[in-house]
């Protein structure tokens, strides 16, 4: 299949903003830095040591969280017993996020900062732990990094979108729970009863979530979306993740020309019907997104899904089983007969 001149222009535009995108901030990180998570990769088999917390009369636990994600699920733990502050704020991308200086002002004052890991806070990451002095806890700890590699001989980028299976993020729970109990014991029982309610809505979901999808026939349970972002998913409820208009689990990656034909060729081929596009990626990646539906053919339709970011307060989505439960809703209505 060859391209369109319109899609070949498209591409090449889009990959000229990234470029200049990466350029602009290429002072602030060299390339490796925390993209594949590998580096960070040890350090996820235990919690750190947590010391108990002298908080004064009245005090509650400073807290901070890297994302809304995360952020909610420690909320649901944590209660009124901490002062919670999320960094990356609703509808931004957490791959290309960059720290204010009020952000690293409230880390440097938290007693405790949660973030996923697995390379997910690319550009927040050092400035985390050069600012912090409370301990940093990562919730992915304990979980299997799933890696992107194309066989068994090549061992690629972990994939840190680890949330996408909520069975994942009951460790996550586990491990706020142990994490805030240890720094402030007093309240012990309190965060160990919200966690185990939130536990039992956690459940609840991903029991919803398996009898819907057994509804899908099995030639219907394939995936592309805009990066790689739904291996924990598809590995949990049986899809098979086709590919990605980026084949990075990151959305500071770039695409060449030849993976982008690729990628068009496989699609034709495996008769793939929807494309599936997150809430926080720019507005040149859903058009490229839109221009390949265009050249597969009008069968071809753009999903949108909420990915990096929770949606905003009031609305569908705003807390992290609303936001599991819009994907499930997006996911069948684009791969429903």
């Amino acid at each position: 299949m060859k391209w369109s001149i319109r899609l070949l222009v498209l591409f090449l535009s889009f990959s000229l903003l990234t470029t200049v995108a990466v350029f602009a901030g290429s002072n602030a990180k060299t390339e490796s830095d925390h993209n594949d998570g590998s580096d960070h990769h040890e350090r996820d088999e235990s919690l750190p040591n947590i010391s108990a917390v002298q908080l004064e009369a009245g005090q509650k636990l400073a807290v901070v969280a890297s994302t809304s994600i995360v952020g909610d699920v420690v909320a649901n733990v944590g209660g009124g017993s901490i002062e919670l502050r999320v960094l990356v704020g609703i509808g931004q991308d957490p791959h290309s996020y960059e720290p204010t200086p009020a952000a690293l002002a409230a880390v440097e004052k938290a007693h405790v900062v949660f973030v996923n890991g697995f390379g997910l806070e690319e550009g927040l990451l050092d400035s985390i732990e050069s600012t912090a002095k409370g301990v940093v806890v990562i919730v992915s700890t304990g979980l299997e990094p799933l890696e992107t590699g194309h066989d068994q001989h090549e061992h690629g980028p972990i994939d840190p979108h680890v949330w996408f299976d909520p069975t994942n993020v009951m460790l996550w729970v586990e491990n706020i729970e142990q994490a805030l109990s240890e720094a402030d014991p007093s309240n012990h029982e309190g965060y160990h009863g919200r966690a185990e309610e939130y536990l039992k809505r956690l459940r609840t979901l991903d029991e919803s979530m398996r009898k819907k999808f057994a509804a899908l026939p099995e030639d219907r349970k394939k995936l592309v979306t805009d990066h790689h972002l739904l291996g924990y998913f598809a590995d949990e409820y049986g899809f098979e993740v086709i590919g990605a208009i980026l084949p990075s689990t990151s959305t500071s990656a770039e695409a060449s020309t030849r993976q982008m034909a690729e990628l068009v060729e496989l699609l034709h081929h495996e008769g793939v019907t929807t494309i599936f596009i997150g809430s926080t990626v720019g507005r040149g990646l859903e058009k490229l997104a839109e221009s390949i539906a265009e050249e597969l053919g009008e069968e071809v339709r753009i999903v949108g899904m909420l990915t990096g970011s929770l949606s905003t307060r009031g609305t569908q989505g705003d807390t992290y089983l609303g936001y599991m439960e819009y994907n499930v809703e997006q996911i069948m209505s684009g791969l429903e007969p």
